[in-house]
């Protein structure tokens, strides 16, 4: 569960940089997509608290998704690129088609946001799994035992006589 906290912190928080990045070059507003999320709660008005909690909310119904699939079958970072674009496309060109406040945003640096959060969440979820593994143990792995088993029988230790 923890992992999947990082993962959604991570993801949610970075994966704004596209379109934040854009509002500054462009002299745009650069919370206008953070307000625009708050109008997708029925009688939602923009706001940023609103907005804000929307994206949260919503960002981590979507790390939930990934991480549910990534516990099955870890997921590359294309393939968390692939996942952002489903979701661009389910967020932005279904629901998004019918709210004006998110089809008045800036389209190619929403879908790049997307992309991101896809990224960032596989990379999150892939570094949340290699911490929780741990270094392999020699054991594990068979070379440490295979390399003193072979000591144990040069130096004629370990060995038992047979009957």
């Amino acid at each position: 569960m923890k992992s999947v906290v990082k993962a959604w912190t991570v993801s949610a928080t970075g994966s704004g940089l596209p379109s934040t990045l854009h509002a500054v070059i462009t002299r745009g507003d650069p919370l206008a997509a953070t307000r625009a999320a708050g109008t997708l709660v029925p009688a939602g008005k923009a706001g940023l608290v609103r907005g804000a909690l929307v994206h949260g909310l919503v960002s981590a119904g979507w790390t939930a998704a990934l991480a549910y699939v990534d516990r099955r079958r870890p997921l590359s970072v294309a393939e968390g690129v692939a996942a952002g674009a489903a979701i661009a496309v389910l967020d932005l060109e279904i629901v998004g088609r019918r709210n004006a406040a998110i089809r008045a945003l800036p389209r190619g640096a929403q879908w790049l946001d997307h992309l991101a959060f896809g990224a960032l969440t596989a990379v999150a979820l892939r570094a949340a799994r290699a911490t929780a593994a741990g270094p392999p143990s020699p054991r594990r792995t068979g070379t440490s035992a295979a390399r003193s088993r072979r000591a144990r029988g040069a130096a004629g230790l370990g060995r038992r006589p047979r009957a």
